[in-house]
């Protein structure tokens, strides 16, 4: 089941390397926080079918990771906004923050799938 989808429409200036030196990414729906956009991925407005759990899948366009954490305000604000940082490969404890874990960090590129989903 498919929980959550979105499209890539703006990877902001500072977001690849804000992946690399910090392993975790931030969504936002687009054009909705327009000073963020440097260090944002901006994406379509999705609806959140279900909350987000641990266990669940996420896919960032080829790449694929299981959700290890998910904070208590990451399924309000991705409701509202669109808006989570996802943290790859590390712990993450922050109350917005969605951690996952795979082989490696996905690429950040303009038109990428964003899924999360359940295979239950």
């Amino acid at each position: 089941m498919v929980k959550y989808e979105v499209k890539m429409t703006s990877i902001g200036k500072d977001a690849q390397t804000y992946l690399t030196s910090n392993s975790s990414f931030i969504l936002i729906n687009e054009k909705i926080r327009p000073m963020l956009t440097d260090m944002v991925v901006e994406h379509t407005v999705g609806e959140l079918a279900a909350d987000i759990a641990v266990g669940d899948k996420v896919k960032v366009g080829k790449s694929e990771f299981e959700v290890t954490f998910v904070g208590d305000a990451a399924n309000k604000n991705l409701r509202e906004e669109g808006h989570c940082t996802i943290v790859v490969n590390k712990e993450a404890t922050m109350p917005g923050q969605i951690a996952v874990s795979g082989v490696r960090p996905p690429r950040l590129r303009f038109g990428n799938v964003i899924q999360f989903y359940t295979e239950e």
